[in-house]
């Protein structure tokens, strides 16, 4: 598999002017129809697993997968923190309320676009998975002319009232050892994430999730990032707005057993967008586990030909 990697220019016009690297790793064909995948909280561009990608490669796309800024290898906002006390703007998030952040998922939305400009990419399929998920539609909403096709996976509009996660696998997310402790008790701490936030009908073995958990931490361990990423998540508020925006053709797809961002967070999106699919895998939690790796890019496969269809 032929990959081709670099750094992409974005700018972040925050209290002070930052221009922020965003490294991407560029797979496949340039004349093929490109597809831009977008990870999620925290979680670096190797999430989306060659084998993954491949499956997509197979059917004839390019596939385009980045680094967020704050994880990976783009660039750090270091010591930059966000006000306000994590239970009240929980609360807010509940009610759909935005509150204070460094960043907001507007602003990953503008790294995102940045990456095509440095392709020059005019026009992409667009997936996006749980926070991702939330940049993939604001970015679906704010540049119509540039998303071709829309995959939506295991995320959320955070609209008002929806059912909060559970609270064993949000503790599970946001309470963890202390960034100094040793690389093995890092690693074991993501086995154990995993294993709660997971696929209850596909469980990885314990060596999988550790191999996987050491890939990331030798790659990239800066778990500071982690906490921007959710503050972005809580300072844009309900992406309702962006969601009747949208007027690509659009799959949502989510797990029945998904305790973290709970199945109606995709059922909200996929109302909220016209014309969206909704497909829902029975024993799917909060990951992508390998079985259903056909099924998915299936269903992203039928929803990027609609658009073709279109022309």
């Amino acid at each position: 598999m032929e990959i081709r990697t670099g750094y992409a220019r974005s700018h972040w016009a925050g209290p002070e002017s930052v221009d922020l690297e965003i490294h991407y790793e560029d797979l496949g064909s340039p004349e093929d129809p490109p597809v831009l995948l977008i990870m999620g909280l925290g979680a670096q561009l190797v999430l989306w697993h060659d084998e993954f990608c491949q499956k997509l490669l197979a059917l004839g796309y390019r596939v385009i997968r980045f680094d967020n800024r704050d994880v990976g290898l783009s660039t750090k906002l270091h010591g930059r923190r966000a006000g306000g006390a994590l239970i009240p703007n929980l609360l807010r998030s509940f009610a759909g309320l935005p509150s204070a952040s460094v960043y907001t998922l507007e602003d990953m939305a503008d790294d995102a676009a940045a990456v095509l400009d440095h392709l020059g990419i005019e026009r992409a399929h667009i997936v996006g998975a749980s926070m991702g998920g939330m940049i993939a539609q604001i970015f679906a909403a704010r540049f119509p002319q540039r998303t071709a096709g829309l995959g939506i996976i295991f995320s959320s509009n955070n609209s008002a009232l929806l059912p909060p996660p559970a609270p064993k696998a949000l503790l599970a997310l946001i309470r963890g050892p202390h960034p100094s402790s040793p690389r093995e008790v890092i690693v074991e701490n993501s086995v154990r994430v995993s294993k709660i936030i997971g696929s209850p009908a596909y469980q990885k073995s314990d060596a999988q999730l550790r191999a996987d958990a050491a890939e990331t931490y030798d790659r990239c361990f800066y778990p500071q990032g982690f906490g921007r990423h959710f503050s972005a998540i809580l300072g844009s508020g309900s992406l309702k707005r962006y969601d009747t925006r949208i007027t690509a053709p659009t799959v949502v797809i989510h797990g029945r057993a998904d305790r973290l961002m709970r199945p109606a967070g995709g059922r909200a999106i996929a109302g909220a967008i016209p014309a969206a699919r909704l497909v829902l895998f029975d024993g799917m939690g909060h990951d992508l586990p390998e079985p259903l790796w056909d099924d998915i890019v299936s269903e992203l496969s039928t929803t990027f030909a609609h658009y073709a269809e279109a022309l």
